[in-house]
């Protein structure tokens, strides 16, 4: 494979199976391609999210939409800004036990098609409480799906584009924003109420596509072990990573890893509980290490300036052209998807932790100066 040398977690540890990879470019294997290919199937998941966000910047910019919902502001602007987040946390304690019960797939299935009914709802909304209505539904869709995507994008990469793969999982949020911010700017013109129901409508082509070709995406073969389907997994394993060469070692490693983690789960499984995470010190530093990241991630001011409020900020700047908020909103999302890709590529090469610091000194550095308006 073309994709740098493998490592692990910690950037600059060489993997032990390195030796065992196929260091050809990923374009010059049909098998490789195939994959690829159905991942980025389940790669389009993320871009609903990101559609959502920036599509709700648009909205708010285009005076039909303000007019057909009698110009939302103060807390009713809040709240349909955070409903679809509400119906995400809403089905938080449902989506991780269908992904493990019901499998992966299933899981994206069921809120792809809860995604689809939310966007036409949504779509033909004829006062506030039925869209708001609509966007709960595809928050709480877009749970289910943002749960099984990523852990089968994960359970299928080949190794040594894993990191990359998984990490173009989010790259792919902003590239839903920036499409959001184009069609909300292309539809401005339209004089009438479809100038934000088609940017409403499109939200569930995503989920739409996925609906369409999630039958033939493999399904995690880590999956397949737990339901007592060994020979599914192998042979999920030898057909993309080794071109259905079932004593590939690699593939033979692969499995072997999967066997041996799925039987430590099986043994533990009664004795390990959700306190498990808080009993030793170990596992209390690791918690705070997991929670603060997803709260700096959150917090690190990208609700207030590229999803959701943007107008809001727009208009305490004195920029109260529709036409200059849609298009500086359809330029930054360009400016995100290349920084984002960017560091969904090097981020073996780099190492996790350095981009991440990184980003958060930039943040940290150039939010402030937002805040002031300099």
């Amino acid at each position: 494979m073309g994709a740098g040398p493998a490592v692990s977690g910690a950037a600059g540890e060489v993997r032990s199976y390195e030796h065992l990879l196929d260091h050809r470019p990923w374009y010059k294997n049909r098998r490789i391609i195939l994959l690829n290919f159905w991942i980025t199937v389940l790669l389009v998941t993320s871009s609903t999210n990101g559609y959502d966000g920036s599509m709700m910047n648009g909205l708010q910019s285009l005076p039909q939409w303000q007019k057909a919902f009698n110009n939302p502001h103060g807390g009713s602007l809040g709240l349909l800004g955070a409903i679809q987040n509400i119906g995400s946390l809403s089905a938080l304690p449902f989506a991780p036990y269908m992904a493990d019960i019901l499998g992966r797939k299933s899981c994206i299935v069921w809120g792809a098609c809860l995604m689809v009914i939310g966007t036409v709802l949504q779509t033909a909304s004829q006062n506030v409480r039925m869209f708001i209505g609509a966007r709960w539904l595809i928050g709480f869709g877009l749970n289910f799906a943002a749960t099984g995507a990523p852990m089968l994008i994960s359970e299928l990469a080949y190794p040594s584009q894993r990191g990359q793969i998984t990490s173009l999982y989010n790259s792919l949020w902003i590239f839903g924003s920036f499409i959001a911010a184009w069609t909300t700017f292309g539809t401005f013109h339209i004089g009438t109420s479809w100038s934000w129901r088609i940017p409403s409508a499109i939200q569930g082509f995503p989920s739409v596509i996925q609906l369409c070709l999630i039958w033939f995406v493999p399904e995690s073969p880590r999956w397949l072990v737990s339901k007592g389907r060994e020979e599914e997994a192998l042979r999920t394993l030898a057909y993309y990573h080794a071109n259905g060469n079932e004593k590939d070692p690699l593939v033979q490693y692969e499995y072997q890893e999967i066997i041996t983690t799925i039987q430590l789960d099986k043994e533990v499984e009664n004795t390990v509980g959700w306190t498990t995470l808080f009993k030793t010190p170990g596992n209390r530093k690791r918690m705070r290490i997991i929670i603060a990241i997803a709260f700096f991630s959150q917090w690190s001011g990208n609700g207030l300036a590229s999803s959701f409020f943007l107008s809001w900020v727009f208009l305490q700047i004195d920029v109260t052209s529709p036409t200059i908020q849609l298009l500086i909103n359809g330029v930054l999302q360009i400016y995100n998807f290349v920084i984002c890709v960017f560091g969904s590529l090097w981020c073996d090469k780099i190492g996790r932790r350095k981009l991440f610091i990184a980003s958060t000194a930039g943040s940290s550095f150039s939010f402030p100066r937002c805040v002031d308006n300099r």
